[in-house]
């Protein structure tokens, strides 16, 4: 499936219009597209490791069919949330969202051969070793913590980005803020470890969904 045209005017408007990093709130603001919208990643200057429309246009395509192939694959072993019978959690998530996403209990979590789909300088995370990694309504998470509340909850808030966003504009926003930020500091994962720290420190329980919202507005 080729990249949308949307997705890769947004891109090459960017890449025209700006010169300087944005900071993360900015980035996270610029999200979901509409009139002042103009995608936030670096311009394609020589040497400058942004992930250039063309690039993504190529990658893309593969990154989707690896991420189907390996959900298709690993299937038979996704479990719902709903199964491991947590305190907190349904106080966060809406109950069908608790029904319909699963995760995928295994030794260590499968990331995408990105150098290989032409995405070298994103080589340093497909070598990662996480905890946890979602793609779409699935998320696979290590064996050793699977009983850590938390994590579900980090993963979870990942679930509702991938939704909110759609896969494209998941997938592009989290290679260029990769690329921008690195790992914790990305503004999706950073969204996701806010949520979670707040979670974690037991605050006044607050409505998951309506979080990423009013975040990617």
């Amino acid at each position: 499936m080729a990249c949308s045209k949307i997705v890769l005017g947004f891109l090459s408007a960017a890449f025209s219009a700006r010169e300087k990093p944005v900071r993360r709130r900015e980035f996270i603001k610029l999200l979901p597209g509409g009139a002042a919208t103009a995608w936030p990643f670096r311009m394609a200057q020589a040497g400058s490791g942004a992930v250039t429309p063309e690039e993504f246009q190529t990658a893309y395509p593969k990154v989707q069919a690896w991420i189907q192939r390996t959900l298709d694959s690993y299937e038979k072993d996704a479990q719902p949330i709903a199964s491991m019978r947590f305190a907190r959690l349904p106080l966060y998530f809406d109950h069908a969202l608790l029904e319909t996403a699963k995760f995928i209990p295994i030794d260590r979590v499968p990331t995408p051969p990105l150098s290989a789909m032409g995405l070298g300088r994103l080589a340093a995370f497909e070598r990662g070793d996480f905890h946890g990694i979602t793609y779409l309504d699935r998320y696979f998470i290590k064996r050793t913590v699977l009983t850590e509340e938390a994590l579900h909850f980090h993963e979870l808030i990942h679930v509702i980005q991938w939704r909110l966003l759609g896969p494209e504009r998941f997938l592009v926003a989290y290679a260029n803020g990769l690329d921008e930020f690195g790992y914790e500091n990305s503004p999706l994962e950073r969204m996701a470890y806010d949520a979670e720290a707040s979670f974690r420190r037991s605050s006044p329980v607050f409505n998951a969904e309506k979080f990423v919202a009013e975040r990617l507005r």
